[in-house]
């Protein structure tokens, strides 16, 4: 079973929040990033939460302290999931780990981002590698690059993958799916369109389409 997450990347607490409710029935997932957190204040993940579960996409890449505080305020304001970069190490993943144990959440690891990633690009395999091996939830694969989804989804086996830039940056919901993904991320096509519910709509029911 594939699902659909919103990337709910606006800066105003009142439209994040009416299009999280517009789109509610069509997506599994709301992610938030920081220009909504740094717009709206941390609490805008505990409102988003009470329609639909929150993932907080705040690529924590810090040092394994640092990188705790992050991962604790979020779940403290009921995130369900954090995001991190998996190129800060298994140190820093672990102490994120530790840290969503403690609430039952869960941590997905950036293997390599939906741009251009010359850097990540040459490592993202062992990143993968390394977030299987320690037992984190999932990883975040770009959907522009469906090649590389299949790739990793060979390394990570049954991990959940979660594949941004659907849409906008040019990433085939079709193509992903096959692919590998078991969730599609879409941002901008749905959150700038005048019509969001309609647009969320559509993408939701040609991802159930394939799953005929």
């Amino acid at each position: 079973m594939v699902g659909l997450i919103l990337a709910l990347d606006v800066m105003d607490r009142n439209r994040a929040i009416w299009l999280a409710r517009e789109v509610s029935e069509y997506v599994d997932y709301l992610k938030v990033n920081y220009p909504l957190v740094l717009s709206a204040g941390i609490e805008i993940i505990r409102e988003l939460s009470e329609i639909k579960p929150v993932i907080a996409d705040f690529k924590i890449a810090d040092i394994p302290y640092t990188s705790s505080l992050i991962a604790r305020k979020a779940f403290e304001n009921s995130a369900f999931a954090v995001i991190c970069h998996g190129m800060a190490g298994s140190d820093t993943l672990k102490a994120v780990l530790d840290v969503s144990d403690e609430f039952g959440g869960e941590v997905y690891v950036v293997t390599e981002l939906s741009s251009e990633s010359e850097f990540l690009r040459k490592f993202s395999d062992e990143i993968a590698m390394l977030a299987r091996d320690i037992g984190c939830h999932g990883i975040i694969a770009p959907a522009t690059r469906a090649e590389r989804v299949a790739q990793l989804r060979k390394i990570v086996g049954s991990m959940k993958i979660l594949s941004p830039g659907v849409g906008a940056q040019g990433g085939s919901v079709e193509e992903t799916i096959k692919a590998g993904a078991d969730y599609i991320i879409v941002g901008r096509s749905i959150y700038t369109s005048d019509e969001p519910k309609a647009v969320a709509r559509d993408i939701y029911e040609r991802i159930k389409g394939l799953e005929v």
